[in-house]
């Protein structure tokens, strides 16, 4: 577990890096249906790009079979009701699609468009009044149980011969395995909250990125002749690296197990086309904690542990955490537990550890405050838990 830090990171806005940065600008990410159902709140209402193939399937509910919330793979099962629609297959993986004034096309295609999490909106939002296959309000799907893939253009997919980070991100299944070579910028540990996760394999893995596309590297310190970067610090970040190394996926997530790598000079600056601005990013919130809300019989020295939908920045929880009794004798602020905040990035979850013993049979509330962040700016909603202790 990493201890939280808390001075700031100091941004550095360098030339070298302004290739990299194009990617804020155009606001939208690269993927596949494999990332966007594992880690739908995180994708939820963002401009996506995906690869794959347009097919007709069996209409009817689409229910996820085995999400990874039930530690499956997130794939989907389409009760058959004798009518067609339309689907996105992209490797092993299919979603549905609602197509925006856009005609399908055959073959290899590359689509633009917004993922929607329908369980994490309402019935009645305008967004889901062309969506034929909508649940009825009684049976809303709960979030991540119901996605939908709203394309807003379709292209032809051109050829992917040699492996980029674009390739990559969008089809890894193409590469899993290959050893490949791919040049890129120094993203360090998820610092521009290009990926959904980290892959936790080892405390040097990093982030590489390009103008669109991003990928993790594990296995290697990113260290080498004339270079000696920091995965914590955005000033490496103007750096760029070759990495050679074979592709492999993890929960989704694509990597580059390296062997070698080297500096690089980063390419030419290329003009950025414009694209609408992207939606407010999609709120973070507690989705479990440990003891749970009225459980009883709680111990007074048991672990107080609190998991997010998504990684936070962890500085952005310091002061954020209050402990107190409700009812009963009053205690003076001074003499309640002192909490000391772990966070671990892997299981996107803190533990805090109490200076001393909660007090025996009484009742405790804990209490998230407002500021709280995730790792790519959203608020973390306000959120409280009420317990009751046991005996010591």
């Amino acid at each position: 577990m990493r201890r939280l830090a808390t001075s700031a990171f100091a941004v550095v806005l360098l030339a070298a890096g302004a290739a990299g940065s194009a990617r804020a600008q155009t606001g939208r990410h690269l993927t596949t249906i494999d990332a966007l159902r594992r880690f739908s709140g995180y994708y939820h209402l963002q401009n996506v790009v995906l690869r794959g193939e347009l097919v007709e399937v069996a209409a009817g509910r689409d229910i996820t079979a085995s999400s990874p919330r039930a530690g499956g793979t997130g794939g989907s099962a389409v009760v058959a009701s004798g009518a067609v629609r339309m689907a996105l297959r992209g490797g092993d993986d299919e979603m549905q699609v609602l197509l925006n004034d856009v005609s399908p096309l055959d073959g290899p295609i590359e689509v633009r468009g917004q993922l929607i999490d329908v369980g994490r909106l309402t019935a009645d939002d305008p967004r889901l009044a062309r969506y034929d296959n909508k649940p009825d309000a009684e049976h809303w799907p709960k979030p991540g149980e119901e996605l939908l893939l709203s394309i807003n253009a379709v292209a032809k997919a051109d050829p992917t011969p040699q492996p980029t980070i674009r390739a990559l991100a969008l089809e890894p299944w193409k590469f899993e395995g290959q050893s490949v070579t791919v040049t890129g910028q120094f993203g360090g540990r998820n610092l521009f909250g290009d990926l959904p996760a980290a892959p936790a394999k080892d405390k040097y893995e990093f982030v590489m990125r390009n103008v669109d596309a991003a990928v993790w590297v594990t296995g290697l310190q990113p260290k080498g002749k004339n270079f000696n970067l920091n995965v914590d610090a955005r000033v490496d970040t103007s750096h760029w690296l070759s990495v050679t190394g074979t592709v492999k996926r993890d929960r989704a997530l694509v990597t580059i197990e390296a062997k070698t790598m080297e500096a690089a000079v980063a390419p030419a600056a290329r003009p950025v086309v414009a694209e609408a601005p992207p939606p407010p990013k999609e709120p973070g919130e507690v989705v479990f904690s440990s003891p749970t809300d009225g459980e009883t019989g709680v111990l007074t020295t048991e672990p107080i542990r609190i998991q997010f939908s998504r990684g936070i920045e962890p500085p952005s929880i310091n002061g954020k955490v209050r402990l107190g009794y409700v009812g009963g004798s009053p205690i003076a602020p001074e003499d309640l537990p002192k909490v000391d905040v772990g966070y671990d990035v892997a299981t996107h979850a803190v533990q805090l550890k109490l200076s001393k013993p909660l007090e025996p049979f009484r009742t405790v509330k804990l209490e998230l405050l407002d500021g709280v962040k995730t790792f790519d700016g959203a608020p973390i909603k306000p959120w409280s838990v009420t317990f009751s202790t046991g005996a010591n």
